[in-house]
């Protein structure tokens, strides 16, 4: 595991910092066992990651990012952490699951297998190294099949060089799960550096949710940390897939998450993302439409207080006629917090009737706060109906007044018109058990 420098002024950063050829070649030692082409895919993914330069602030696809707070300096080899020899608990929104693999600093520490009728099915919930040993077919037709492109290639080529193990789930043709399917990571307990994965693969006609949870250990408290985590969602023909990631990490953490979904012909793709954890926290969030009917529904809210940095980054593609998505993500700023919302929609030339929608608006409650808006538009196709925007604004007077005439605090009032903000979103997921859960996460967050 890395353990990083003192926090000092820095100078510039090296293009690869501590991760270099020896801590690679270190790290290919414990893969000795995997198959050939993992090896290989290794092998060029660190080629990539060592030519690629650091993100500059004259990037576009780093516009408005602190930069300076993005380095590679300081993590060093990989650090061992004591066996876990015990399913590890993660609080979690919604009790109930369907199977549940744990992590802990790249290592598997246990779960709970999925029931015994949807194993007799063919739905598997197991790690990427036992994928690796079993299931190599579908894992190497899936596992970060997409090329990034939202600015974080050099930081994806690192994942995929020293990534370890993760989750892979597969869900076969015409198969339904009632309840979802959990994956918890959890930071390393001393400083380091995580590199989470999931990989998500529904079938034909069959349907899932996937609930993902990142965490930092709250004893002892971790001073610093640095996660780069990536997922891969395949939603075949007719396929309903549900995700819902929570990230919670440490407050002096630094977290890149890479996601990518394939939504194919007539499947449909429900992505929500709650963001509450970091110092600096970059989230790239990619959504490939490939096939007539497919819909994509990106949902994400964000609280962010003192002085952290929320960065959202999100493409839409439309590749194929009579596709759909919609975008919405809410942002609530307090104290000194920054947020960064940069969204896209492109629209292929042989994507006729596409209907997009891209929505960011974010709730001021500071005055020393800051919020970035550029949503945009690429479209190459005459008959289409696409919408973007974005709003900023502070608590609306009147509805502040109106609940403190009643004898309703001010932190209450407020939390209370935030609630109200995010619920837009919130309402759109089909649980009320989750809903509850996640409100219960946001209130802990605003407490604070």
């Amino acid at each position: 595991m890395a353990t990083p420098a003192p926090s000092t002024t820095p100078a510039a950063s090296s293009a690869v910092g501590d991760f270099t050829p020896e801590a690679f070649a270190a790290h290919l030692k414990t893969q000795a066992g995997a198959p050939a082409w993992w090896l290989e895919r290794k092998r060029r993914a660190y080629a990539r990651f060592a030519e690629l330069p650091l993100p500059r602030r004259t990037d576009e696809a780093w516009r408005f990012s602190n930069i300076a707070g993005v380095r590679l300096d300081g993590f060093v080899g990989e650090r061992a952490v004591p066996k876990v020899t015990q399913p590890m608990q993660h609080e979690s929104p919604g009790a109930e699951f369907g199977g549940s693999l744990f992590f802990m600093a790249n290592q598997h520490g246990g779960g709970v297998p999925v029931g015994a009728e949807a194993a007799k099915r063919g739905v598997i919930v197991c790690t990427l190294q036992e994928a690796l040993r079993r299931h190599a077919d579908l894992l190497q037709a899936h596992f970060m099949a997409q090329p990034q492109r939202l600015g974080s290639e050099k930081f994806a080529a690192l994942h995929e060089a020293f990534l370890a193990d993760g989750a892979f789930i597969y869900v076969p043709r015409g198969v339904e799960l009632e309840e979802p399917i959990h994956v918890n990571h959890l930071g390393a307990p001393f400083p380091g550096v995580t590199f989470p994965h999931t990989l998500v693969i529904a079938e034909e006609n069959s349907r899932v949710r996937v609930a993902e949870f990142f965490k930092s250990p709250g004893k002892p408290l971790v001073p610093a940390h640095f996660v780069i985590g990536a997922n891969d969602l395949y939603a075949g023909h007719g396929a309903q897939l549900s995700y819902d990631g929570i990230q919670d990490w440490g407050r002096e953490t630094l977290s890149l998450q890479l996601n990518s979904t394939v939504v194919r012909r007539d499947a449909r793709v429900q992505s929500f993302n709650l963001h509450l954890g970091g110092r600096q926290s970059r989230h790239e969030s990619l959504s490939q439409l490939q096939a007539p009917g497919a819909f994509s529904e990106m949902l994400a809210v964000t609280v962010a207080q003192g002085e952290q940095e929320f960065d959202q980054r999100t493409l839409q593609v439309h590749q194929a006629p009579n596709t759909k998505s919609d975008l919405l993500y809410k942002n609530a700023l307090l104290d000194k917090a920054r947020t960064i919302f940069s969204g896209l929609i492109i629209v292929d030339p042989d994507a006729q009737k596409t209907d997009a929608y891209q929505s960011n608006r974010n709730l001021m409650l500071s005055d020393e706060a800051e919020a970035n808006s550029l949503p945009g538009l690429e479209i190459q196709a005459n008959d289409v109906r696409c919408t973007h925007g974005a709003t900023t604004a502070r608590i609306d007077a009147e509805q502040e007044f109106y609940l403190k005439a009643r004898g309703i605090p001010t932190a209450l009032a407020n939390q209370l018109l935030v609630f109200g903000f995010f619920e837009e979103v919130l309402e759109r997921l089909p649980e009320e058990k989750q809903r509850e859960g996640l409100r219960k996460l946001i209130q802990r967050k605003l407490q604070k």
